[in-house]
């Protein structure tokens, strides 16, 4: 009986959102909105936040996406920013620059990375934006003089979201993980709304997945389960029931424990897997694979007759992933290359994450494993800085902001410039170089950057004009996908194979205009700028004069794909490679 009177309740839900009567229903829906159109897979996490919910969210759509279903991916972030462009890297990891200029959770870029599409601001929501929308709406009388409240405003808004993504993307399904770990109370609402979301679409159009974590003590030497099926108790308290429960451990989760499991979350035993820590993330999908969670994901939203198989794509991905293992398990040292990577954040490496997938894409490409010797900067002395960097074979000066640890950025890239190591500026690292080489080639002593001394004496690099009288922080620098215009002839026009490109950036300062015809007749070569604008986003140094010294103000990691690597860190990894024969010759 309640089950069938679930069915009229539903196709109500469709008939009174557009009505003005007092209700209390609050169910937006997208123009062109068709139920059941487009299916959804909602990613949870207990016991412990930092699961790989991301992951795992991208190797499942990755899986699905080679059967040929069109799939997406979305990210719920519960704190009250508005997005993650304030968010120090210490504290949340990296910020992922979206096309578009979304400043974002580092997990869209694993979405990105996995499935090779371009993610949008629609493709991610904090609960600062969800709050400033609804703020917004409420100040325009949107809703009716209603007293707004989380239910059923806010968590009615958040599937507005998610079904807006559905419509514009035309995807057959769209993931979303749910960021935090149950039990939070800031991705409360967000749980919630993906209850109300089943409720309403069907449970045969929604499939819930836990993410949960075994234990494994080591003054026990036993996997125990009691915490994670007091988290998934937890969850099904909230009102949700888990169609599949995937158990992260350090080794693969023993049969009794998903037994265990299985019966206190009510879910069927071939439904509980092991995705258990593997030698590379790009296993995962293969992980999944055997345990045949695609297959169980594909029946239980009744996808069977979408399915349209890829052979060339699974080819290509497979191809990759074998060859990325093999270079792992690889002995030989003389298929690997250190790099330098100098930097104030190295204590985390989340806060580097896409220039190590960068690397390892552009370093599977050549056959080689990328190694990184992780270099503070902030104590790095001038004495130091030949010790240092002795044994590397090329040097990555990363993306940063602020005055600490520039001098050792500085003085590390002399180094590079000066003993032909290869060097690669990313954002803040083409700012260093310049300021590098205006006081050491150019005799300009006293350069430097207004961030560092806002009354410097050769100013090199400035903020951009239209930052200038801008004090507020976030969504105020050039942000996002934007063309470069390269110069034929130049080393980046090689790498590209053409005289355009499009990369992502996010900074505030630039090349100071006054100062690029002095640097240039020094030798120092810009190669890529802005279309119509004298922003520089590219220097080089002739192959004659460098084995490999390239800087761009952009990010190009963002635009690193394993089946693609970004032509400026493939030319890096390329230069580092020879350098490491070089050496090789000399012992």
């Amino acid at each position: 009986m309640h089950q069938n009177n679930l069915l009229p309740q539903n196709d109500l839900l469709q008939q009174v959102s557009h009505k003005t009567e007092e209700h209390e229903f609050y169910n937006p829906l997208p123009e062109g909105y068709q139920k059941g159109k487009t299916k959804y897979v909602v990613v949870c996490g207990t016991v412990m936040s930092g699961l790989g919910k991301g992951i795992f969210a991208a190797s499942l759509a990755k899986l699905l996406q080679l059967k040929g279903l069109k799939v997406t991916c979305m990210k719920f972030d519960g704190y009250l920013n508005q997005d993650a462009g304030t968010l120090n890297p210490y504290r949340h990891g990296e910020v992922f620059v979206l096309d578009d200029g979304t400043e974002s959770d580092m997990d869209l870029g694993t979405y990105e990375r996995f499935l090779g599409i371009s993610l949008t601001k629609h493709n991610y929501l904090t609960g600062g934006k969800i709050f400033s929308q609804i703020l917004n709406h409420e100040r325009q009388g949107n809703y009716l003089g209603r007293d707004v409240q989380f239910i059923p405003h806010v968590t009615g808004e958040i599937k507005r979201f998610v079904r807006t993504l559905a419509v514009n993307s035309g995807a057959d399904i769209v993931f979303i993980e749910v960021g935090g770990t149950v039990g939070d109370i800031e991705n409360n609402y967000f749980i919630e709304a993906m209850r109300e979301l089943q409720y309403e679409e069907g449970r045969e159009n929604l499939c819930h997945v836990a993410l949960t974590y075994v234990l494994e003590p080591g003054f026990l030497g036993e996997q125990k389960s009691k915490a994670a099926q007091l988290g998934l108790r937890t969850l099904m308290a909230m009102g949700i029931q888990p169609d599949i429960i995937a158990c992260r451990a350090d080794r693969e989760v023993v049969a009794k424990v998903r037994e265990k499991i299985s019966q206190s979350a009510n879910v069927p035993f071939e439904r509980v897997v092991s995705v258990h820590d593997c030698e590379s993330i790009y296993l995962i999908p293969s992980l999944l694979e055997k345990a045949q969670l695609d297959l169980q994901t594909i029946s239980h939203l009744r996808l069977q007759e979408r399915i349209q198989e890829n052979p060339i794509a699974r080819e290509q991905w497979s191809t990759y992933v074998q060859k990325t293992l093999s270079i792992k398990e690889e002995k030989e040292k003389e298929n690997e290359i250190t790099v330098g990577m100098l930097g104030k954040y190295t204590a985390l490496r989340d806060s580097y994450a896409s220039i190590i997938k960068a690397l390892e894409h552009a370093g599977t490409h050549l056959g080689v494993r990328v190694q990184q010797k992780w270099i503070d900067t902030t104590e790095l002395s001038t004495e130091r800085v030949a010790e240092e960097l002795n044994d590397v074979q090329g040097i990555i000066v990363p993306g940063a902001f602020g005055s600490r640890g520039a001098e050792g950025k500085i003085q590390s890239i002399r180094y590079a410039r000066e003993n032909n190591v290869p060097f690669l500026g990313l954002c803040y690292g083409f700012q260093m170089a310049v300021i590098e080489y205006a006081r050491n080639v150019c005799g300009l002593q006293e350069a430097n950057t207004t961030e560092i001394e806002v009354s410097c004496t050769h100013p090199v690099i400035d903020i951009l004009p239209e930052q200038k009288g801008i004090v507020t922080l976030g969504g105020n620098m050039r942000l996002g996908g934007h063309d470069v215009e390269i110069k034929s002839g130049s080393i980046a026009a090689e790498l590209y194979g053409n005289i355009s490109a499009r990369e992502r950036f996010r900074h505030r300062w630039e090349c100071n205009p006054a100062y690029i015809q002095q640097l240039e007749a020094n030798g120092l070569f810009f190669s890529g700028k802005a279309p119509g604008r004298e922003i520089m986003q590219i220097l080089e140094l002739p192959r004659e004069k460098h084995a490999y010294f390239v800087a761009t103000q952009a990010h190009p990691e963002f635009t690193s794909q394993p089946l693609k690597p970004n032509p400026l860190y493939l030319g890096f990894v390329e230069a580092c490679v020879k350098r490491l024969r070089e050496e090789e010759k000399e012992r």
